[in-house]
């Protein structure tokens, strides 16, 4: 029998083996794709797979098998539940319009705004101002479970002109084409895989270090300028990235 092939990474040293194995394991599972086998490899292959002890591999499918997600049988196997929910995909998709689509439909509250210093990691977009105004917000899905929290970086001229409130009810893009009027030409995405940190943990409602997906999204003008920087961090174990290329 065709048996889970779960990710690998690279583990950290300096915190719990079996932690970082249960948690990247985990993450591989709500990520799988529907065809995926439900039967897990041996303990034994899993040890190796990740480069851990077997006694570490076992202490951390006991954290899977206690959250209900894999249940373990002797001389079976070991098992993903079948009824463990699929994580929801975050598509790159082409259009403004099709981007306004995916960032809608989920319940957001905003947090704080204000103006600051642009932040040193973002300097290099915004060459021409010292200063953002910045928006933090938490999305949550139907159920009221959090999915994400962002942090959207807009220039200060265009910021006397958002009315907070709109921000719980549409997304960033929205508010900047269809209220401020300005003209989009595009918007880079990219997506990196990071562990969470003390505020994304408590915001999302994981645990400290879980997985999660770290988006940076860049609007540009028709004149090359940038409007916003969206940055999002996305639970992990409820979305995954595709991305699809047209070859024509």
């Amino acid at each position: 029998m065709t048996s889970f092939a779960p990710d690998s990474i690279v583990l950290n040293r300096k915190l719990p083996l079996w932690y970082q194995v249960s948690q990247s394991l985990r993450a591989s599972i709500l990520g799988r794709s529907p065809r995926d086998p439900l039967r897990l490899p041996t303990e034994e292959q899993l040890a190796a797979h990740y480069g851990v002890s077997v006694l570490t591999m076992r202490q951390a499918l006991k954290e899977l098998e206690d959250e209900g997600l894999i249940s373990r049988h002797r001389r079976r196997g070991t098992f993903i539940e079948p009824h463990v929910r699929r994580g929801v995909p975050v598509r790159l998709l082409g259009s403004v319009d099709a981007i306004v689509a995916q960032q809608s439909g989920m319940e957001a509250t905003l947090l704080d705004h204000g103006v600051g210093p642009v932040p040193s990691e973002l300097a290099e977009h915004f060459p021409d101002t010292a200063e953002t105004a910045t928006y933090h917000r938490l999305r949550r899905d139907e159920t009221g479970e959090p999915t994400n929290h962002a942090r959207n970086y807009v220039r200060p001229e265009l910021a006397a002109r958002i009315d907070p409130d709109d921000l719980a009810r549409w997304p960033m893009t929205k508010v900047l084409r269809d209220v401020v009027g300005v003209d989009i030409s595009r918007i880079t995405d990219s997506v990196q895989a990071r562990l969470a940190d003390p505020e994304t943990a408590r915001l999302l409602d994981v645990p400290l270090l879980s997985p999660i997906l770290h988006y940076t999204g860049v609007t540009y003008d028709t004149a090359g300028r940038v409007l916003d920087v969206a940055v999002i961090h996305y639970r992990g174990d409820r979305f995954s990235f595709t991305v699809t290329l047209d070859a024509t």
